[in-house]
């Protein structure tokens, strides 16, 4: 993608509209293109890297796929940052009660399935976190601004 076509992107996603109406359309085109796929496309890894995180329902234990955006993390990609926006929504997305009850979960990366572990950030941690999730997408800190709660970023960290 172009630089304006980046600037295009980033200025529409930071919109109340997309808000509304991305966390219906983009996770299920995910969804289908990566099952067509057998993993290895996700549309929206187009844009931004991407994975579909596999993880356990908090209350009802089920097998739960959800494609997320990600910012690898060092060489190989040994662990992913997960930013819990929502796209700006007010409340945490449903992923991330799921990972806080069973942080032992899978990703789905380039078509290879890791298992990982993963951990809620705070403190200093979260803050360096933080800052290189929004120098990564900067709309991010246009979702923090319009909502109160405080966005949840976990590291996931492949297991063995």
């Amino acid at each position: 993608m172009t630089g304006a076509g980046v600037r295009l992107v980033r200025k529409v996603s930071s919109t109340r509209t997309f808000a509304r109406l991305a966390p219906h359309v983009i996770p299920a085109l995910d969804r289908a293109v990566h099952r067509l796929t057998g993993g290895k496309v996700l549309l929206s890894a187009r844009m931004l890297p991407g994975l579909v995180l596999i993880c356990r329902g908090a209350r009802s234990g089920r097998e739960r796929r959800v494609p997320l955006a990600c910012l690898p993390e060092g060489p190989g990609a040994a662990s992913w940052l997960l930013v819990g926006s929502n796209f700006g929504r007010p409340g945490h997305p449903a992923w991330t009660a799921n990972l806080l009850a069973h942080p032992d979960a899978e990703v789905s990366w380039r078509g290879a399935t890791v298992p990982v572990r993963a951990r809620l950030l705070t403190g200093e941690e979260r803050a360096a976190a933080w800052s290189a999730a929004v120098r990564f997408w900067p709309p991010y800190a246009t979702y923090q601004a319009r909502i109160e709660r405080e966005i949840r970023l976990f590291r996931v960290t492949r297991r063995g």
